[in-house]
């Protein structure tokens, strides 16, 4: 878990740290504001863009890590289960072997 978090810091890091980058080297170009206003709208989009098709990556192998510990949690309470009803089973046998015998031995002391 802690290393999810670290990457989407480090992910948001880079992305911010590029979209200053970006914005700052286009105010100090020598064009016009209109043209540096455009620039500035594209890459913007294109940041929004990259950062959407990571946070989907990112979304997607979560769900995926969900699934497989949601199937293995399932798989072990089902193992559980069976192996409490195999014993059950077993432990009320021999529950009903004992009073056999403890009745067995009472009636023999009468």
């Amino acid at each position: 878990m802690s290393k999810g978090n670290n990457s989407a810091s480090v992910l948001a890091g880079l992305l911010a740290g590029a979209a200053a980058g970006v914005i700052l080297g286009m105010l100090y170009a020598p064009e016009e504001g209109k043209e540096t206003r455009k620039k500035i709208r594209e890459k913007a989009g294109d940041l929004k863009d990259q950062a959407m098709d990571q946070y989907n990556c990112v979304a997607d192998k979560v769900k995926d890590q969900y699934d497989s510990v949601m199937e293995t949690a399932n798989n072990v309470v089902s193992n559980v289960k069976e192996g409490f009803e195999k014993y059950k089973d077993q432990a009320m046998d021999k529950a009903g072997d004992v009073a056999k015998d403890v009745q067995t031995e009472l009636d023999g002391l009468k």
